[in-house]
């Protein structure tokens, strides 16, 4: 279909009653509103959970595909998106930066568009994109050589097209951006590059720059166009000059917490990975090495781009334990507001959500070798022999001594998102039970070039799984239910009031779970991998659920002996659209 074609047919859509535009009641109320879903995380808290319940335990064995969509061409890699729906539309991200409309009861393509990337990006783990925003008559994404762009929804044009950082530097930009108060906010990727992980705001109409705010120390933040205040203290946790090329990449994006007005970003690992440089390999009563704000959560006022708050999960970082898993807002069940993150290192925390205070932390996976447990402040108890060796130590000059550590640098759990359900109040986490042998080599800062001072080499911790979905019990840590899978599990995860948990795995299975049981109630094969997020919407009196399918990600590229593992899998790129038939919501 054509653009003219797209406009009238939207224009009429619009004559007869839809929406004018994505207010900032509909982001603030998208979990409510379930006729669309204009966030990512289906609410800005992330929790991925849906009050329709017209698809339940009882008759989710009736779900059936009701449209497929391929995002064609050779450019099938991951697809980590997770689909908006707004106004009869649903809008998907691919990979290589492009951007799909698309009929939302049809599944007929209304317009496409394609990044004009140029040559010698760096992106480091696959050239995914993970989502898109919408606000106004605008849908925002960014693309892999670090740009953020604004298209008019009804036609794909380009409204404004912004740089974030420079490309050639190693920066790149992967995340769903987030919308608040007419705010634009995006982080950046590009860790294993010594870049400087930074927040940026922008106006949404035009673009322009409102604030931005570094997540490691020495840096100077900026409002409205004048320098505002330093991030941290200089040298207060780095030494020399190795806060200049520190990382903290922001690369998975944030939350909103309404409640407390609070942005929540996480800042991913420390540059270079070898510790031993940052100072970083001895423990110290002054906690000098801890590197800050790398591996850490930052609560930030979205107004001004202020710091309200810090907690740093894994100080003196030195196996690539990023702090960027997302952090969801929610209650718990004595009333308590609280945030709650599941980190790289193995640990799910909870946190205050008025102050960001440590509350508690225990682990959602098996085998945790680094650290001992994690102290009543929310400090780890380092095992000091479980650090990689420090190659200045090294007879040759060469490599420090190997160890074995436990999670791998991949993560207890990485970037695919976790949900929480207001129906159990428990967490629905995504995990990965893998190792690695890592050992750290002597590296030194060249722009553009990886920056890593680290090698490794990830296995399996057990010869019968490495995926495991976990609910778990956020107030005790404990874990309900457990589902295990021979492959990692790489996507995200939804939960429903009917009493479902979705999510899918690297062989292609779609799946359905009792959200108390963990009983498996229904399935599809999808023919790839599935690396999307999942959601669900209501249309014409019946309920919906759509996920991306398409293998790809970090794992076959980093995974080692893991990705030896899952070299059967195919690639593809297709979005599956399932309907719950109203003759059938009623059947059991």
């Amino acid at each position: 279909m054509n653009r003219f074609l797209v406009a009238v047919t939207i224009g009429l859509m619009a004559s007869t009653g839809a929406q004018a535009g994505v207010t900032e009641d509909d982001l603030a109320n998208d979990q409510t509103i379930t006729s669309q879903v204009v966030t990512n995380g289906m609410g800005r808290h992330l929790q991925r959970y849906s009050p329709l319940d017209t698809l339940n335990k009882d008759n989710v064995q009736n779900l059936v595909p009701a449209w497929a969509f391929s995002l064609g061409g050779e450019k099938q890699r991951g697809q980590e998106t997770q689909p908006l729906i707004y106004d009869g539309v649903m809008y998907i991200t691919g990979s290589y930066s492009r951007l799909y409309a698309i009929d939302v009861q049809t599944g007929d393509e209304l317009w496409q568009y394609d990044a004009r990337l140029p040559e010698g990006i760096l992106p480091c783990c696959d050239v995914v994109n993970r989502g898109a925003a919408i606000y106004g008559d605008n849908i925002y994404f960014g693309t892999l050589d670090a740009r953020i762009v604004a298209l008019n929804l009804k036609t794909g044009d380009v409204v404004w097209n912004k740089k974030i950082a420079d490309y050639k530097a190693g920066y790149s930009y992967t995340a769903a951006p987030l919308i608040v108060n007419g705010l634009v906010i995006t982080g950046n990727s590009g860790g294993e590059f010594g870049i400087v992980g930074e927040v940026q705001a922008r106006d949404a109409e035009t673009g322009e720059l409102v604030w931005t705010r570094p997540v490691i120390e020495g840096h100077m933040g900026t409002l409205n166009g004048q320098e505002s205040t330093m991030t941290g203290t200089l040298n207060a946790t780095w030494p020399g000059d190795m806060w200049k090329t520190g990382g903290g990449a922001t690369w998975l994006g944030g939350s909103y917490d309404g409640e407390t007005d609070t942005l929540v970003f996480g800042a991913g690992n420390p540059a270079p990975w070898n510790s031993w440089l940052r100072d970083a390999g001895e423990p110290k009563d002054d906690n000098s090495g801890d590197n800050l704000y790398a591996a850490s959560r930052l609560g930030i006022d979205p107004a001004t781009g202020e710091i309200k708050w810090h907690f740093q999960t894994t100080p003196r970082e030195g196996w690539d334990y990023d702090g960027v898993n997302e952090v969801v807002a929610f209650t718990d069940a004595q009333g308590n507001k609280r945030f709650a993150t599941a980190d790289r290192n193995g640990f799910f925390y909870v946190l205050n959500r008025e102050d960001g205070a440590f509350v508690s932390a225990t682990p959602f996976v098996k085998d945790i070798s680094w650290a001992e447990g994690i102290d009543d402040t929310g400090r780890p108890i380092f095992v000091e022999e479980n650090r990689p060796g420090n190659p200045a130590e090294a007879a040759d000059g060469g490599k420090g001594e190997t160890i074995f550590a436990s999670p791998s640098f991949l993560g207890g759990k990485n970037w695919m998102p976790m949900a929480f359900s207001q129906r159990t109040g428990l967490f629905y986490v995504p995990s990965n039970e893998w190792g690695m042998d890592i050992w750290n080599e002597p590296v030194t800062y060249k722009r553009g070039a990886a920056y890593l001072g680290s090698g490794f080499t990830i296995k399996p911790n057990y010869e019968d799984h490495i995926g495991s979905l976990k609910a778990i019990d956020p107030t005790t840590g404990e874990w309900v239910w457990e589902f295990k899978n021979d492959a990692p599990l790489w996507g995200g995860v939804m939960t429903t009031a009917g009493g479902l948990v979705f999510t899918g795995t690297p062989e292609g299975k779609f799946i359905a779970f009792d959200d108390e049981t963990g009983e498996e109630l229904w399935s599809f094969q999808t023919g790839s991998g599935i690396v999307g997020q999942p959601v669900t919407w209501e249309m014409n009196g019946e309920q919906y659920v759509s996920v991306v399918s398409g293998w790809g990600g970090a794992v076959p590229l980093w995974g080692g002996e893991v990705a030896k593992k899952v070299t059967y899998l195919n690639q593809g790129g297709m979005v599956w659209t399932f309907r719950l038939p109203k003759q059938l919501a009623s059947a059991n």
